[in-house]
């Protein structure tokens, strides 16, 4: 795609309620926020080493690693927006077609291999994009076709995975069972399904997991899916913040051809080399792996609290799962955790086992008052 025929749209910084993708980023308190969505979540050396030098020629350096495995480059200057959009198209990190990025919400299980089940459905997926329908913004498609599932932790409404019985599932959101289905029909029955989704007033629930409309005989089933070992470890990211530089240096040090993003905030290196490289978490007990914490303020203009050094300072002393939300949206993880604390106008609001917002155990906590209670004063 040339310079002239990039269309940019001129507004939108402040929305809410959608997720930011390059052709309509978002602006937070460090400037704009540009995502790149990797495909089939890999990205090679070549790609790596763009993002890192776009991120520093026209952000602030740093890039975030989302829960979906996009990429966020973070701090981009608003004048420098369109320049950074074109170079994105024109190294193919990007879709010329505005309207076909915003629908490629597609994450894919990381440890796919080429021609198996999850490569080949999410490549059919990937060039089928514009026969979906028009989505709410922040839902997403999970092709999870490996031995085992592995993104049950991980946002998506509409899910493909392997069934404990060892064929494909087809899997809404919030339903405990799917139905069975065959790798060739997988695609155009996901297709289906959204178009159901929509027709059935699924918009205004805006997420699979709150729509309540009975699915159509086609779609039910008692398939469960297959549980099995734990995500693969690769190199830890805290809080999914890096500077584009670090993802250079792992490049380098493991001599990997690419990297798979994760939603776990991991990266796995294309490489049998596992050398510890400066910025990356390679034990995988370390507790800041279990613990989500969103950039907070000053980043984010909608929180009032700080979040990163609190989740730093208290993840060794919390067991299980740490989540620590500038506020109630919990943009870092939907997904319950074993603690989690809410930011409300400068304070803390203290839940177990939940999510953010929900009703707290405790409420108007001071970040020292959150550390003491956990005995990490």
């Amino acid at each position: 795609m040339g310079q002239d025929e990039t269309r940019v749209p001129m507004t939108g910084f402040a929305l809410r309620g959608w997720c930011p993708d390059a052709w309509r980023p978002m602006m937070a308190g460090d400037g704009l926020i540009v995502r790149v969505k990797p495909r089939l979540a890999r990205l090679t050396a070549a790609e790596i080493a763009v993002l890192a030098d776009l991120a520093r020629r026209f952000g602030s350096g740093a890039i975030d690693i989302t829960n979906r495995a996009n990429l966020q480059i973070r701090g981009v200057r608003e004048q420098g927006w369109q320049d950074l959009l074109r170079a994105l198209v024109d190294r193919g990190l990007v879709d010329s077609d505005a309207a076909l990025e915003g629908r490629r919400n597609l994450l894919v299980a990381p440890g796919w291999d080429r021609g198996d089940d999850t490569a080949r459905i999410a490549e059919e997926l990937l060039g089928r994009l514009g026969e979906l329908p028009e989505l709410p913004g922040k839902m997403g498609i999970a092709v999870d076709a490996g031995p085992v599932a592995t993104l049950l932790d991980s946002p998506a409404d509409f899910r493909i995975e392997r069934a404990e019985a060892g064929g494909l599932l087809l899997r809404l959101d919030g339903r405990e069972s799917g139905v069975s289905i065959l790798p060739e029909e997988a695609t155009d029955r996901l297709i289906a399904l959204a178009h159901w989704f929509v027709e059935t007033g699924g918009a205004a629930a805006r997420r699979a997991s709150r729509h309540t409309a009975a699915l159509p005989q086609w779609a039910r089933g008692d398939g469960r899916p297959a549980v099995g070992a734990a995500a693969p470890h690769g190199y830890g990211v805290p809080f999914g913040r890096i500077e584009g530089e670090a993802m250079v240096r792992l490049m380098a040090a493991t001599g990997a051809a690419a990297l798979r993003v994760t939603s776990w905030r991991q990266l796995l290196a294309e490489s049998e080399v596992r050398e510890p490289v400066e910025g990356f978490i390679r034990d995988p007990g370390d507790p800041l792996l279990r613990a989500d914490a969103c950039p907070g303020a000053p980043t984010c203009p909608q929180a009032t609290v700080e979040t990163r050094e609190l989740a730093r300072r208290l993840a060794p002393h919390v067991s299980g799962r740490l989540h620590v939300s500038g506020c109630a949206k919990g943009c870092a993880r939907a997904r319950p955790s074993d603690v989690v604390l809410t930011g409300r106008d400068g304070v803390f609001d203290l839940a177990l086992r939940g999510r953010a917002g929900d009703p707290p155990t405790l409420g108007g906590l001071s970040p020292d008052h959150v550390l003491a209670h956990f005995g990490a004063s």
